[in-house]
C-alpha cells in the first residue's frame, strides 16, 4: 500500500477510514448518510468511473488480478456490478453472465430466481440461461462494485453451486471491511465507515 495514500476522508460530514487503496489516481468516493432508507450510509463510487484515468486503472487492476486464473465467465451482479464485469470480461476474452433483478429477464430466459436479503431488505435476483450448455462445471469469477454484509455475492455463489458450477473466486472494487469478515475477495479499496 501506498502510505502517501492511507488517509481519512470526510464526506457530508462522515468520517470514512481508507484501509487499503491501490489506485494511484485521485481517490474520489461520496457518501450519503440515510440512503436509501434511514440508517443506511450509501457509498457513491460513480466519480472513479466517470473519470477515465480511474476508470482505466481499475481495469488494469481486475485484469492483472485474473489474468492467469482459468475463469469461463464473469458473473456481475446488477447494475453496478455489470460496469465492472463487462469491462473485465472484455479484457479477458471470455463472457459476462449478468444476473439481473427478478422481473427483467422474460420467463423462458431463467435458469434460476433466488432471494437474498439486503442491508435494507429482502430482494430476488435471475440467473440467466446459457446458450446451448449448463452451468456444471463452469469456471466462475464473481466481480461487483461494493463487499459489505456479502449478501449479495454470496446469495449468487451458493446458487451458481446448486447448479454446478465451481468458483474460482470474487472480487470488488470497494470493500467495507467492517462489515463482513472475508479474507478471500481480491478488492482495489478497503474502508471501514467509521
Amino acid at each position: 500500500m501506498n502510505n502517501s495514500l492511507f488517509f481519512v476522508i470526510i464526506l457530508l460530514g462522515d468520517i470514512m477510514k481508507i484501509l487499503k487503496n491501490n489506485l494511484k489516481s485521485k481517490l474520489n468516493i461520496r457518501t450519503e448518510n440515510n440512503y436509501p432508507i434511514e440508517g443506511v450510509e450509501f457509498v457513491d463510487i460513480t466519480p472513479l468511473i466517470i473519470d477515465k484515468a480511474n476508470f482505466n486503472e481499475i481495469m488494469d487492476l481486475f485484469y492483472e488480478e485474473l489474468k492467469d486464473k482459468e475463469i469461463d465467465y464473469i458473473v456481475a451482479p446488477e447494475a453496478r456490478g455489470f460496469l465492472f464485469g463487462s469491462g473485465i470480461a472484455n479484457r479477458l476474452g471470455i463472457g459476462l453472465i449478468p444476473i439481473r433483478k427478478k422481473g427483467k429477464l422474460p420467463p423462458s430466459s431463467v435458469e434460476s430466481t433466488f432471494s437474498y436479503e439486503k442491508e435494507y431488505g429482502k430482494d430476488y435476483l435471475e440467473i440467466p440461461k446459457l446458450l446451448n450448455e449448463s452451468y456444471k462445471d463452469k469456471k466462475i469469477y464473481l466481480i461487483d462494485d461494493i463487499y459489505a454484509t456479502g449478501n449479495t455475492l454470496n446469495s449468487i455463489k451458493e446458487e451458481l453451486i446448486k447448479l454446478g458450477s465451481t468458483i474460482v473466486g470474487e472480487g470488488v472494487l470497494l470493500n467495507i471491511k467492517e462489515l463482513n469478515n472475508n479474507k478471500d475477495i481480491f478488492s482495489i479499496i478497503d474502508i471501514n465507515e467509521s
